[in-house]
């Protein structure tokens, strides 16, 4: 199964790509994120949610109960999620490809003890 078609309760990532010199407005807004947004977050199911940046890189790893597609189109009817998005419109370069997919992430190693490792 890949991050694209995720089990509940399966984390996923992906990553943006900030525009140069845009990682501190990034910052600046993710220490003041919307009450809405996080209501939001919480109802469509996503209960693990960090965000790292290294430079113009993002990476965003998630949980969410019902899976990706699941927490995916129920953030995608919202009012909100459009507004939370536009607002940081000067701040990205890319947060998807050319199909409007997530910049996915995959797992190319894992070493977990008590499982097989890949």
């Amino acid at each position: 199964m890949t991050a694209r078609d995720t089990a509940p309760h399966e984390a996923f990532l992906y990553i943006y790509r900030l525009k140069p010199g845009m990682g501190p407005a990034y910052d600046e807004k993710h220490r003041a994120v919307w009450p809405e947004i996080l209501a939001l977050i919480d109802a469509a199911g996503i209960y693990d949610y960090q965000i790292w940046r290294h430079a113009e890189i993002v990476v965003c790893r998630m949980r969410a109960r019902d899976g990706f597609r699941a927490a995916s189109a129920a953030t995608a009817v919202s009012d909100v999620q459009r507004r939370w998005t536009a607002s940081m419109a000067d701040i990205f370069l890319s947060i998807a490809d050319d199909a409007g997919e997530p910049l996915w992430l995959d797992e190319v190693f894992a070493h977990r003890v008590g499982e097989a490792t890949r």
